[in-house]
């Protein structure tokens, strides 16, 4: 089994997630937006809710590729282990040193994040994924989300009881202020989206995702390796709302068996849109007219982790930065406002330029092939 040349699909794929995501985190004003360009409240979901566990989903994709060439060239795996848990390590930092701005308090920074998750999900994958056979990861993926319903539904809370899954009130957030008291999410200080618990269902979404990958690196034909991952999504769509009724409900932050599973079902859905278009299509002149017309995304998706921070970084720096008494970010928002159009709309186009601005600078990178690995 040995990986195959890079997927410009996967590579359009990660595209439109980072600019999904540059989308949403940057509207420019948090109480005008249209219902699908936030996360839901907390029981449900929206496209917004889409976005991370594609991320995860891609990882996953991306970890049964590398892995795959790196032992067909015959390399070591604790060598391969120690290589990802460096890169693990290099992504948590990044993430965390993007928590301690502005204030840089040790003392009160949030330990837990998007890139802090991606990163303990990468290092225990690994071992998962370098020593045990496909089987075996289905087993994996279907024991953690056992566990972790066990859990959240049969251990009490001091004070709450067992399975409430209210914010605050379950099992996960317990713990999360028990270990990480003073360092969770600021909106909430009690818990946190990205806590320690709900990192064992997000890990089981990296591993489906690196069953695709194992899938595409089969010999099957592509058009049947796109048939079977349609399948496959449309079958995860109507488990996870199974689950959603009869187990836990759609929770983007618990990280619900039922949101995993529902949200790799629209990852495989989505992916296979690509796959087929980019990759397998076997006309040759509509492959070529999707190439094209997906050029942009496939700019963005090859700095996809520098576009993630840097844009994160800017968005502060845009809201702390004041002229006049001013913001930047404000001063920018009300030129846009200026144009007349609803605040809905004004927002929208905000977040719409800012995401232009870094598509920019991500097309500015990909002519001069500066591409930023870790």
């Amino acid at each position: 089994m040995t990986a195959p040349a890079r997927l410009a699909s996967l590579d359009a794929f990660r595209g439109f997630t980072i600019a999904a995501m540059t989308l949403v985190n940057n509207p420019g004003d948090w109480s005008q937006l249209y219902s699908q360009l936030a996360h839901a409240h907390w029981h449900g979901w929206t496209f917004t809710d889409w976005i991370f566990p594609f991320f995860l989903f891609i990882g996953g994709v991306s970890m049964a590729f590398s892995l795959g060439r790196l032992a067909a060239a015959g390399a070591d795996k604790p060598t391969l282990l120690r290589k990802l848990a460096v890169r693990a390590g290099i992504i948590f930092l990044i993430g965390l040193a993007l928590n301690l701005v502005p204030g840089f308090d040790l003392s009160t920074v949030r330990i837990p994040g998007v890139l802090q998750r991606i990163a303990i999900c990468t290092l225990l994958a690994a071992p998962i994924v370098l020593y045990f056979s496909w089987r075996q990861q289905v087993l994996w993926i279907a024991g953690l989300l056992a566990f972790y319903s066990v859990l959240m539904l049969w251990v009490p809370v001091p004070g709450i009881g067992a399975g409430v899954l209210e914010p605050g009130q379950d099992v996960g957030a317990y713990i999360d202020r028990l270990l990480l008291d003073g360092h969770l999410w600021p909106q909430s200080k009690t818990w946190d989206p990205e806590g320690l618990l709900s990192t064992i269902p997000a890990l089981c979404s990296q591993l489906l995702g690196v069953l695709a990958g194992r899938w595409l690196l089969s010999s099957h034909s592509r058009t049947e390796q796109t048939v079977w991952m349609l399948l496959a999504g449309l079958a995860l769509l109507w488990i996870g709302a199974m689950l959603d009724v009869v187990l836990m409900p759609i929770n983007k932050s618990l990280w619900t068996p039922s949101f995993c599973l529902f949200m790799t079902g629209w990852a495989l859905i989505v992916f296979s849109s690509f796959y087929w278009l980019l990759d397998a299509n076997p006309h040759l002149p509509l492959r070529s007219a999707a190439a094209r017309w997906s050029t942009p995304l496939i700019i963005y998706g090859m700095n996809a982790l520098f576009i993630f921070a840097f844009s994160g970084l800017v968005s502060k720096m845009l809201g702390l930065i004041e002229v006049g008494g001013v913001s930047l970010a404000q001063g920018l928002y009300a030129q846009v406002c200026a144009l007349g159009v609803s605040p809905v709309n004004s927002s929208l186009l905000y977040a719409l330029l800012f995401n232009a601005a870094m598509f920019l600078l991500a097309w500015w990178m990909w002519r001069k092939k500066w591409f930023v690995k870790v």
